[in-house]
């Protein structure tokens, strides 16, 4: 295991025997999974890769996400997608969100699949799940992987060094918005630990990300991340959560552009030729 207390290593080997159980889990069992599966437990696992959401911050995160079809990205054990489940709006008749979870550690996908049960699980590279056809999702959610992590490919319009921008731009052929958790330094404002929320604090690599895809981030929902700074396993550099609308992006223009060019061939020639 990697270095973690007696009381840690005995909690994550609980959340393994649960994860193997040939149950159900139940609600309780699902969430001490969650909060006790230390994603540094194995060091066959990438140093520095994986970084689990706190419960609460994923919690908080869920607020942001907007309609019934959701994609998590990088999905780890399912921390995000847990979280976006729309309990609440079921027992009111409502019908389950569809939940995507995809995920690259096979390991990973195992629990999460105990813990998720409802969430359709795709152990696949997040590069190679951007290159496949989905009906197109309402929200995107991920905690990526942050800064020069190893990739195996790039997103269309950024060639630049942070994963993080590539999750989002391969979000954008995914989703119609995404909920992000990024490096602070990522995001074009400062608001977790500060005083306040201080806007256009973008950097030359923003710039380069957001001239290249059309996508610009915008805060979320006002959470202040560093009050979930003693909740993490493995606490990452300072983060924000950052939203994005995707209908503006260079790709979005060119979807409209083909739909409005096939209702154009569709139309009889005489109103072809007065809308042309």
């Amino acid at each position: 295991m990697g270095r973690l207390t007696r009381a840690e290593a005995a909690a994550h080997r609980e959340a393994l025997g649960l994860a193997g159980l040939r149950r159900d889990l139940d609600e309780d069992e699902k969430r001490f999974v969650l909060n006790n599966f230390q994603e540094s437990a194995d060091q066959n696992h990438h140093p520095g890769g994986a970084f689990f959401t706190p419960q609460d911050l994923a919690d908080c995160m869920s607020l942001d996400v907007v309609g019934n079809r959701v994609i998590d990205l990088c999905a780890g054990i399912g921390a995000l997608a847990f979280a976006c489940r729309n309990l609440r709006e079921q027992s009111n008749g409502l019908p389950a969100r569809e939940l995507v979870c995809v995920e690259a550690n096979p390991e990973f996908v195992a629990v999460g699949m105990k813990v998720v049960p409802e969430a359709t699980w795709v152990c696949a590279d997040v590069f190679d799940i951007g290159r496949q056809r989905w009906r197109m999702f309402d929200t995107a959610i991920a905690n990526p992987p942050f800064g020069t992590h190893t990739r195996t490919g790039s997103a269309p319009g950024y060639r630049g060094p942070r994963f993080e921008y590539h999750v989002i731009a391969l979000a954008s052929h995914l989703a119609r918005s995404g909920v992000f958790l990024v490096p602070q330094t990522s995001a074009p404002f400062r608001y977790s630990g500060g005083q306040g929320m201080l806007e256009e604090q973008v950097d030359a690599e923003y710039k380069r990300f957001s001239s290249g895809t059309g996508i610009a981030l915008e805060p979320g929902c006002s959470v202040d991340t560093a009050f979930h700074d003693p909740y993490w396993h493995q606490r990452p550099a300072r983060t924000e959560v950052v939203l994005a609308e995707f209908a503006d992006t260079a790709l979005a223009r060119r979807r409209r552009a083909r739909a409005n060019a096939a209702a154009v061939l569709a139309m009889p020639w005489d109103r072809r030729a007065r809308a042309s």
